[in-house]
């Protein structure tokens, strides 16, 4: 089979961690062909959506893990999957690629995770959808709104709506001195709605990333375990990631999300929780799979493999 995979700049990525990398080798080790796409070379014209790709010859060693062809332009109908796998930020040329791959969809290209489930499903934001298992949460643009909420709960986190990695997401205390200052910085002054959600004090065990394939639930969850003095588990924060079994109540609400998001097209999907809270439901390029692969030995990248195998046949 051909899967194509749109990416970052290859020289850019980090193959020691890297879930789309992951992803490339295990394929590769089936004797799948693999190839990639920037999203930038995307083109469509005359009713076909084609790009310039290279096929990789990809390797274990992660300082020189692949080898590229020629490069060539195809139509995305001549892969068998085309996995989006492009970091955020969310921003309109992104939105513009999910037009595009929802234009190749309907030519017959099978794109994951599909392009209107990306679209519809802000990775902040999805969890309204599901508030029977979300911490207490306002989503807001004023300050007078956020403010109250923040004096309702006593302790809180506030975030962006398109921020990953951890970046601007800041504890305030209800005594905080620049909490007003604070808010004013991420609402861009009452002209960006933002999300606040009570503090929840598990954060110390660690956000936990649950992965759901395919609509199969992952037994493992990373724990991103915050640096001493953080409130931020992400890895990119300098969180420590360890791999666990995931709890009763975990598996519960992956479980229930598993077939709806899986019916939505939504192949990789990584949710965020802290205390068996539902805090984010990623959807763009959802990783952690290396890191619990390589302390559990559960082969997450081959369950990727194994599902499109299935529905590409």
């Amino acid at each position: 089979m051909k899967f194509a995979f749109i990416l970052d700049p290859l020289e850019q990525l980090k193959a020691y961690k890297d879930s789309s990398i992951a992803m490339m080798r295990a394929a590769a080790r089936r004797g799948h062909e693999v190839f990639a796409i920037q999203r930038e070379a995307l083109i469509w014209e005359a009713g076909t959506v084609s790009a310039r790709c290279h096929a990789l010859s990809v390797s274990d060693f992660d300082h020189a893990w692949y080898i590229p062809g020629p490069e060539q332009s195809l139509p995305l109908t001549a892969f068998d999957a085309v996995l989006m796998r492009q970091d955020p930020p969310f921003d309109f040329e992104y939105v513009t690629a999910t037009w595009l791959l929802e234009r190749a969809m309907q030519a017959g290209a099978r794109i994951f995770n599909h392009p209107v489930g990306i679209r519809d499903h802000s990775e902040k934001l999805a969890i309204t959808e599901f508030p029977q298992f979300a911490p207490p949460t306002r989503v807001a643009c004023l300050a007078a709104d956020i403010n109250a909420f923040i004096d309702a709960h006593g302790d809180t986190i506030l975030k962006p709506l398109d921020g990953m990695g951890g970046s601007q997401i800041f504890r305030v205390r209800a005594d905080d001195p620049n909490r007003n200052v604070i808010i004013e910085t991420l609402t861009q002054m009452e002209t960006r709605t933002i999300m606040a959600q009570a503090y929840l004090p598990a954060i110390k065990e660690g956000d936990k990333r649950v992965l759901i394939i395919g609509g199969q639930v992952i037994p493992y969850s990373l724990a991103r375990i915050p640096m001493a003095g953080e409130t931020r588990g992400n890895l990119a924060a300098g969180g420590r990631g360890v791999a666990m079994p995931l709890t009763d109540g975990e598996r519960a609400i992956a479980e229930h999300l598993a077939p709806i998001l899986w019916q939505r097209g939504l192949l990789i999907v990584g949710l965020d929780l802290i205390g068996e809270r539902l805090t984010e439901i990623n959807v763009t390029s959802p990783t952690c799979m290396v890191e619990i692969t390589d302390q559990t030995g559960f082969d997450v990248p081959g369950v990727v493999i194994d599902t499109l195998e299935e529905v590409c046949a």
